[in-house]
C-alpha cells in the first residue's frame, strides 16, 4: 500500500509541483492550502508524513505543526517543513513547533523524494 503524504502550501504551482513529483514515485498524496485546512485533514486522513510550507494564510505552518504535536491522535505523524526561510532562527523555531525535519525552497525533485522515503523508512522502524 502507498505510504499517504499531507502537502500544506497556499502557493498553487510549489503544490502542484509537489504533489506531481511524489505521485509519480509512487505515494498518495492529499493537499491542502492553509495551515488550518492541514490540522483538518491531519486527522481525517491519518497520513504517514505531513509536508508543510511556514508561511501560510489563516495558520502558520507553526501553529498548525504545534496543534498537531498536542493532539494524541495524530501526534506520532512526522511532520516536514518545507520553506524558503532558511534563517537558522526560523529553523529553529520549526523544530521547536515539533517538526521532524526542515527543507529548505528551492528543492530537487528527485532530493525532495529521497528524503521523504528515508523519513518514512525510520519511522516505520521505530513504530
Amino acid at each position: 500500500m502507498a505510504k499517504k503524504i499531507l502537502i500544506a502550501e497556499d502557493e498553487p504551482d510549489i503544490r502542484a509541483l509537489i504533489e506531481f513529483t511524489l505521485k509519480f514515485a509512487g505515494f498518495d498524496v492529499v493537499t491542502v492550502k492553509n495551515g488550518q485546512e492541514a490540522v483538518e485533514a491531519a486527522q481525517t486522513e491519518f497520513p504517514d508524513l505531513i509536508l508543510m510550507d511556514v508561511r501560510m494564510p489563516q495558520m502558520t505552518g507553526y501553529e498548525a505543526c504545534a496543534i498537531i504535536k498536542s493532539d494524541p491522535e495524530i501526534n506520532h505523524i512526522p511532520v516536514v517543513f518545507l520553506s524558503a526561510k532558511g534563517q537558522e532562527k526560523e529553523i529553529l523555531e520549526g523544530l521547536e513547533a515539533g517538526a521532524t525535519e526542515y527543507l529548505l525552497k528551492p528543492f530537487a525533485p528527485d532530493e525532495l523524494t529521497k528524503r521523504i522515503s528515508e523519513l518514512l523508512d525510520q519511522y516505520s522502524r521505530l513504530n
